[in-house]
């Protein structure tokens, strides 16, 4: 849910900047179809902004893959805390119901206006003459009015006609519709009304150009002004602010050229996604002039260390402090995110970046804990210290069947015998197998609380060996197995876990 709640407040953001633009520039001009399309269009296109993302992502040259493959939920701490009460989705979800009811209430009033009535075909619409002084208004492709108007005043039922052909009642849906999600946000509602307003400006020049009398047709505006309702779903003949009105129908042509005008908010627009871009935010990219610092792996003399150790120990570290955040747990996102960073000549990791994304919250966790690295014994080259590149791709896999569900609580209270296995992690250089210029080392580690050995099936075989034996250059797949998931497929034996190891086809 917070994932919606953050797109639709960004969509609203552009809202708002897009409709203050045209509140202040292009309000008063007197382009009345052409600014009801801008403003129907632009709305589309501030849902659609949100949806695009701006990542400036510079990749190295040559970079060797320091791989951190965690086929278990990774870093699943103790000490997660709870997710709090969605407070805020509920005032959001309360602030769209209301809405909703309302529209609901209008429409049942004007479907009672219209069965009251007696509904006649006319021009290819639906006319209802309704007995009494009720305002008249139009919706879709039906007008009702009083017959009383419709006997006295036929410019009331040409001024509603336009509204018919021009389908104003689809620009009113929509923008109804976008009220109801930014309930919240005040100047949607003031560009709700200023599309109503277009509405009678364009039905008022419709009326002018078919060669009705200006003067008389404002009097019968100001006539018909005083003490009638109104139906908030419909297009009605005294909807719209009647000194505005007026003035528009005096007001002079405006320049075509400042159409152009809207061209001036596309900066502003392009502006606020560079700064509602999540990963420009929280993670700066690297330029050329950092890059250029930077040597590869392979060029380094003496490799940069960690903790006394080398990227196995880092990739430990690394594991034990991610924590998979809850949200995408619970909707079930995973996989691989790519991280690249600097080992900089004073040992601190600098320039961490997202090269492969997967999702905003994984890539925020996994560049969090990178960013939060302890300081490296930096590499050198001729004596002297320098800045190392490496990539760091981090896998993030959701637990199957009924054990992602499991709490804190719960995988404490286990025996430790029950929770011996805890995960598989594979740890390897090289930029393939067949590199020559970079180490062919590897190790898998078993992340285990010592109760005993797990037991190991390779390609659907048991395998009697030590996991040490396996080349992870051929490894496709691993899968960990534990508790009574395990023992229920294996048997007693298999306790202490299960790990299923699928190798690469040849």
């Amino acid at each position: 849910m917070t994932a919606t709640l953050l797109y639709i407040a960004r969509a609203s953001l552009y809202l708002a900047l897009f409709y203050a633009f045209y509140l202040l520039v292009m309000r008063r001009t007197s382009f009345f179809r052409f600014n009801r399309i801008a403003l129907l269009l632009g709305t589309a296109a501030c849902h659609l902004l949100p949806l695009l993302r701006l990542r400036t992502v510079i990749l190295p040259e040559i970079a060797v893959p320091v791989s951190l493959e965690t086929l278990e939920e990774i870093g699943q701490s103790a000490g997660a805390s709870a997710p709090s009460f969605p407070w805020l989705a509920l005032l959001y979800a309360a602030g769209v119901l209301t809405v909703v009811v309302l529209c609901l209430v209008s429409a049942f009033r004007t479907g009672r206006i219209i069965r009251s009535g007696s509904p006649q075909p006319y021009e290819g619409c639906r006319l209802t003459l309704v007995e009494g002084n009720v305002p008249s208004f139009s919706w879709g492709r039906r007008v009702v009015m009083s017959r009383s108007d419709y006997e006295k005043y036929p410019a009331i039922l040409a001024h509603e006609l336009q509204h018919i052909r021009a389908h104003h009642s689809l620009d009113v849906l929509l923008m109804t519709a976008v009220a109801a999600v930014h309930w919240f946000n005040p100047l949607v509602w003031i560009a709700r009304a200023e599309l109503r307003l277009l509405h009678e400006y364009e039905a008022d020049e419709g009326l002018i150009r078919q060669g009705i009398d200006a003067t008389s047709y404002q009097l019968l505006l100001v006539r018909k002004a005083v003490g009638e309702q109104r139906f908030s779903l419909a297009n009605g003949f005294n909807h719209a602010k009647l000194k505005q009105r007026i003035a528009m129908m005096h007001k002079n042509q405006t320049p075509g050229w400042m159409r152009l005008a809207y061209l001036a908010v596309l900066p502003f627009l392009a502006g606020t996604m560079f700064l509602c871009n999540p990963a420009r935010a929280e993670i700066r990219s690297a330029s050329p002039q950092d890059q250029n610092k930077s040597l590869p792996y392979s060029q380094v003399e003496n490799k940069p260390t960690f903790q006394g150790g080398d990227v196995n120990t880092f990739s430990k570290w690394v594991s034990q402090h991610l924590n998979y955040p809850a949200e995408a747990k619970d909707a079930g996102i995973q996989g691989r995110v790519t991280i690249g960073f600097d080992v900089c000549e004073d040992g601190a990791v600098r320039n961490v970046k997202v090269l492969r994304s997967v999702h905003e919250l994984l890539d925020a966790e996994a560049v969090r804990v990178i960013s939060a690295s302890p300081k490296w014994e930096p590499g050198t080259k001729d004596g002297k210290p320098v800045s190392v590149t490496y990539t760091f791709p981090v896998i993030f896999q959701v637990r199957g069947g009924n054990q992602a569900a499991r709490s804190d609580a719960d995988e404490q209270e286990k025996p430790a015998a029950g929770n011996a296995v805890d995960g598989v992690v594979v740890v390897s250089y090289g930029k393939n197998a067949g590199a020559s210029d970079y180490p062919k080392t590897a190790t898998i580690q078993i992340r285990s609380n010592g109760a005993g050995d797990p037991l190991l099936y390779l390609d659907g075989v048991k395998f009697t060996g030590s996991i040490g034996d396996i080349d992870p250059s051929t490894i496709s797949s691993m899968e960990v197995l534990k508790d009574e998931d395990a023992v229920k497929k294996y048997g007693e034996e298999a306790k202490n876990g299960v790990i299923l190891i699928t190798t690469k086809k040849q």
